[in-house]
């Protein structure tokens, strides 16, 4: 077998605009198979889900994978998908959730070298509208000048 193409990587840019992302974290994710050739497809959407510790487990939720048409038997594209941490991992996501105004924000999902799909986690607070303002003046800031550079 061949090297694997290069995979898509599926970012999350609402969550860089909604919080500020204090530390993150790399996470497997548990899929059907039908699941990672939707991925695969580029049928991912990650823009209001978010990361959730019952117990002992992390599972993300709210992420749309859309059925695979060519699938023999789908699954449901909004189901709760558990996510592969080792115990030290989410004992450490547990206490930081505890704190006021943290939430577990899916960053991106990517596939690594062997072709597993993973999931990056941030431990984000949330950011207040003036935050948000705030940081759209800097990126426009940051286009205009290297649009002006990018003339000469």
């Amino acid at each position: 077998m061949g090297p694997m193409p290069a995979q898509k990587d599926y970012r999350n840019r609402r969550a860089f605009y909604e919080y500020h992302i204090e530390e993150k974290v790399e996470a497997g994710m548990v899929l059907m198979g039908s699941e990672i050739k939707a991925i695969r497809d580029g049928k991912l959407n990650l823009s209001d889900s978010y990361a959730r510790v019952d117990g002992k487990e992390v599972f993300l939720v709210n992420c749309h994978i859309s059925e695979y048409k060519n699938a023999s038997f789908g699954h449901e594209p909004l189901r709760k998908r558990k996510l592969l941490l080792h115990r030290k991992e989410i004992r450490k996501l547990e206490k930081r959730v505890g704190e006021k105004g943290l939430t577990l924000v899916p960053l991106r999902v990517f596939f690594n070298a062997r072709g597993y799909a993973k999931v990056e986690i941030g431990i984000g607070r949330g950011k207040q509208q003036r935050d948000k303002r705030q940081a759209m003046k800097t990126r426009d800031t940051e286009r205009e000048i290297r649009r002006q550079m990018s003339k000469y």
